[in-house]
């Protein structure tokens, strides 16, 4: 083989090789991404408020409003916590909304 062609193949095996490892790569990132928010929603020391928003975020999901919903069982199993904190919670959350309703906004007119 000609140095040309030589290395024109070399180029191509190595463009496929950096490609194989950067898709191996990248699913490793995604992996350890995955069980370090999974470790986050079960940790001790974080409070339930920021186990549950890390099951949210891991499950593209949002806790829902009604507390008899059955996800809870499984956001409370997810996260470690009691299906009690799951609904505390709610509450809590329910609270800040009603709050942030109950609020005036400022004119806009000024």
């Amino acid at each position: 083989m000609t140095d040309t062609k030589t290395s024109a193949v070399r180029a191509a095996t190595e463009i496929i090789r950096t490609h194989a490892e950067r898709l191996a790569f990248d699913e490793h990132e995604r992996a350890e991404k995955r069980r370090l928010e999974l470790a986050e929603q079960r940790s001790n020391l974080n409070s339930p408020e920021v186990r549950i928003r890390a099951w949210e975020k891991v499950h593209a999901l949002r806790l829902p409003g009604d507390p008899h919903h059955p996800i809870l069982d499984v956001v409370a199993m997810g996260t470690g916590l009691t299906l009690a904190q799951v609904r505390e919670e709610q509450k809590e959350r329910a609270a800040r909304r009603n709050e942030r309703a109950q609020t005036p906004k400022p004119d806009s007119a000024g």
